[in-house]
């Protein structure tokens, strides 16, 4: 199942739009990447172990690096750009040259191939989520 929405309504303030180190980025098209990598995060934290934004690995307007852990215990750092997202190692903040991963538009796919877990977690908040709409639209 690959997806490109999240099931989950989550709030759509992360708390970054009060943060004065961000308001000069309103209304340009500069892209912050660690911004974005934390939307990222929280789009998907309900449905792996672990994931959170690279503090060691250097974050900036074109690229950041998440950590993620997915349910099955595996670990990657992805590091996402303007391209998509890609595993760029098998282990939290490290980096693999030699690594020629595909990028992935979407961290709903990248998950979706890595994660056979995260795969039943999404698709089961999906159908608790439209059960919800359903249950709202018949009352």
């Amino acid at each position: 199942m690959e997806t490109d929405c999240n099931p989950m309504e989550l709030p759509n303030n992360t708390g970054f739009e009060e943060d004065s180190d961000y308001r000069d980025f309103e209304g340009t098209d500069v892209k912050d990447m660690r911004l974005e990598a934390e939307a990222v995060v929280n789009d998907v934290l309900f449905a792996v172990s672990n994931m959170f934004v690279s503090k060691t690995l250097p974050c900036a307007e074109d690229v950041a690096y998440i950590n993620v852990e997915t349910r099955e215990r595996n670990r990657y750092c992805l590091e996402l750009t303007e391209a998509g997202l890609r595993v760029v190692a098998y282990d939290f903040d490290q980096t693999d040259d030699r690594l020629q991963a595909p990028y992935h538009e979407t961290v709903y796919s990248l998950l979706d191939s890595l994660s056979p877990a995260y795969r039943e977690v999404f698709g089961n908040a999906l159908l608790q989520r439209l059960e919800a709409l359903k249950k709202e639209s018949q009352s």
